[in-house]
This record gives C-alpha cells, structure tokens and sequence, in this order.
C-alpha cells in the first residue's frame, strides 16, 4: 500500500483558495476513483472534490470550515501501488517512524501544543488567521475535529461567547535611541504601518458577522477590479414598448409548450450577444502588456441567493436563439439556487450583463468582471411618458441600459456605438420582425 496525498483542485478561473463546508469521508471509508470526497465553497462556485484513486481513507488534514489555498494537501489516502507506503519512509531526525507526516505548504504556520508536549499540531490558514485576528491561544483551544484538530467552529464559537482566552503577552525591552538619532525617515514608516482595517465600536445588540468563504472571495475580486480598472460610466434609454407588447403576447403558449418562462432578460442577452459580434473589441480582456480580443462570446450572467452572488456562463450565445437562451438562464439559475452548479459552469466567460432590474433598479453602475473589458447592467423596464413624432407625448415601456467599461481596453466612442447598436436591436424586436426558435 502507499500513501498518496489528495490536494485542493483549482474550482474556477481566478480561483486561488476553497473552504471545505462538508467532508463526504471518514477515515478508513473505502472510496473509488471519482467517487466524491468532500463539498468544497469558493466564491464562484459549490462543487465536489472527486477522488483520484480508488483506496482506503487514511487521515482527513482539514477540518470542516477551513479554507485552504489551491494545490494544499486535503486529505491522505491509501492505495494499491508498487513502492513502499509513504509512511514506511525511512525517518529524519526528529521525526517519528512510522508516521505520515502532514505535509503544508510553507505559508502554514506549525505551533506546539501545550496540552501534549513534545509532539506537533498543524493549523489550518483560515484557523490561525481568525486566532490572530482574535489574540486566541491555540494551545489553550479544545478541537472537536478529527483526532482533536481545532476548526474554524471551534473558535467561532468562543468568539461568540465573548471568554478569548488571551496568548500572554511578552514584553522586549529595547533601548531607547536618543532623540537626535531617530530620523524624520523612520517616523513617516512608522506612520504609515498603523493598520488600515477601521476599529469599529460594538454596542448591545450589534451582530459581527465574520467574513468568509463566498463573501471573502467576492470581497476582494470587487476589491481588486475597482483598485486596478479605471472605471468609466455611460448609460443609454431604449423604448421598448414593441418588445415587450411582443413577449407578453406570447409568454403563456410558450411556457405551456416548452415548459420554462421566455423572460424578457432573454431579448436583452441575445442582443448583447449579437452587438458584441458587431464589436468585437467590446470582447476583450486585460493581460498586462497586451490587450486579448476573444473570438468566442460567452456571456457571464448574475445570480444572486440570499447570501451570495454567482456568475455562470451562456457560451457561444450569439450562436443560440431567444428560446435556447432562455432555457439557458432557466437551467443555470437553477443550479446556483440548488447547489448544483459545476466549475466548469463558471469558466469562459467574456462578457457580463446583469438583469438588476430583477431587484427593480433603474440606474446602477457595475464592477467589471475582472480581467473581461466591461459589464452591463440591465435596469427595469417602467412605464413613463416620452415625447414622440410631432412633440407628442405617448406612454411607452423604458428601460436604462448602464455600462461600465475598462477605460484602458475600451475608449467612450466605441462604447457609445455598441450601445446604441443593443439600443436598436432591442427597439427593433417585434412580433413582425423577431423570432424567438
């Protein structure tokens, strides 16, 4: 039998990190290549971690709750194989034989345990963050998880009870330089290193809700776009009264005959998607010395949940029709709002548009989907009196499209354009002149 190390997958385009929410294993489980080891949340997806060997279950490394960078070790498994097991290695100095070491990437910090001197306890990345954030003592922590390891539960828990037991705190004296020697250069660093991270008071009643897993990736994607991409902004009004006199009038046979709801963000998509063809430097990306112009159009679209947001893709879109793109977006948002959605759903995409009129937005300003050139947001179509042929006023279906644009990519000219273009496919879409099949 030997030893093989199963390692945390990359889940995802941008991906660096996931946070185990189940294990499906236990030690000694026998498992099959495949088979489906744990659940594993990043901040694009939920996915399984498959199994690539069929063997026994030896030591699960992580714990519920942690968060572990890609390529770190997960769990240890037992297979057939040829060479000695890892664990009959021959042993270095100061360690034991016999015994399979758990292996860490560097940035994983290895403490002693007070409780059982002599031997040592590994800590998970987002274990000793929340500790230091915290001033918890590890050593002076209880684990529930497997063999005693401490979860990021385990600290949740004495957070919330307010009773930290405190690391002590250890003083290093220090002479004291004498004033004319302290330059005016070492006071401004010393400045300049006071955290940035705001100390927030906490009255009775107040709520600290950690940020982790998909709140912490989306956190700092958004965080990243807006520190990197010079944001632009524009906005263009679109009558829709004919599009939307055209889907109402067929909505109920085609969802009696399909089965699935022909919504209106379908009409909007299929015109982006369409537009983009037109321009295709609109579907580009960032790539530090060069600009990468995409010859496919996969359009990422959001999907929210009550605690957080997703972005699947519609590949190849501008090749699909209005009813193959609305089955689409039907088949996606399930699989968010079900746990089911795959990486590879997430991968690709080259363009985003977001329906917030769904929220009944009508004028909002999107982050780019960082590294894709822009974003759309697609705001709610209101009824609202405009003036017409012959300074007539008429009420007509409007909506606002706003686009927000990496101005490093893309220039005001031919953003303005590509609007105008999704502006006159959507105000040309009629019974008469559009076919959703």
């Amino acid at each position: 039998m030997a030893v093989e190390k199963i390692t945390m997958p990359q889940l995802g385009e941008s991906v660096t990190e996931g946070t185990i929410s189940k294990w499906l294993v236990a030690p000694g489980d026998s498992v099959n290549k495949y088979d489906p080891l744990a659940e594993v949340m990043t901040d694009k997806v939920n996915a399984e971690i498959p199994s690539s060997f069929s063997g026994t279950i030896k030591e699960l490394i992580a714990s519920e709750g942690d968060t572990l960078s890609v390529g770190e070790t997960i769990l240890l498994i037992e297979v057939e194989g040829g060479g000695k097991p890892e664990a009959e290695e021959k042993p270095s100095e100061g360690r034991e034989p016999n015994k399979v070491e758990k292996t860490r990437p560097a940035s994983t910090t290895t403490l002693n345990n007070t409780r059982n001197v002599g031997s040592k306890v590994r800590y998970s990345p987002a274990v000793l963050k929340l500790s230091q954030e915290h001033g918890i003592d590890l050593s002076l922590v209880q684990g529930t998880g497997a063999e005693g390891r401490i979860t990021r539960k385990d600290l949740m828990k004495i957070i919330e009870s307010g009773s930290i037991p405190e690391a002590p705190v250890t003083v290093e004296h220090k002479p004291v330089p004498e004033p004319e020697k302290v330059s005016q250069e070492n006071s401004v660093k010393d400045t300049s290193s006071v955290s940035s991270i705001p100390s927030i008071p906490l009255s009775t009643g107040d709520i600290e809700i950690p940020v982790v897993g998909v709140r912490k990736a989306i956190a700092a994607n958004m965080q990243r776009s807006k520190q990197e991409v010079p944001h632009a902004w524009m906005m263009v009004e679109v009558d829709v009264t004919n599009l939307v006199e055209y889907r109402n009038s067929i909505k109920d046979q085609f969802k009696q005959k399909e089965g699935f709801n022909l919504t209106f963000f379908a009409f909007f998509v299929k015109a982006v998607a369409q537009a983009l063809k037109e321009f295709p430097e609109i579907n580009s990306m960032w790539a530090g010395d060069k600009i990468i112009q995409k010859r496919d159009i996969n359009l990422s679209i959001a999907v929210a949940t009550d605690d957080a947001l997703f972005v699947p893709v519609i590949k190849n879109a501008d090749e699909k029709t209005i009813k193959g793109i609305a089955r689409e977006i039907t088949e996606l948002a399930v699989k968010v709002r079900t746990g089911k959605l795959r990486s590879e759903d997430m991968q690709g995409g080259t363009f985003t548009v977001n329906n917030t009129g769904s929220f009944g937005s009508v004028q909002s300003m999107g982050i780019i989907n960082y590294p894709q050139a822009a974003i759309l947001q697609v705001e709610s179509i209101v009824k609202r009196p405009v003036v017409v042929n012959n300074g007539m006023i008429a009420v007509k279906d409007m909506v606002n499209l706003c686009m927000s644009l990496d101005h490093r990519i893309l220039d005001g000219l031919v953003c303005g354009r590509f609007l105008n273009r999704v502006k006159e496919i959507l105000e040309n879409t009629s019974k008469d002149t559009t076919s959703i099949y």
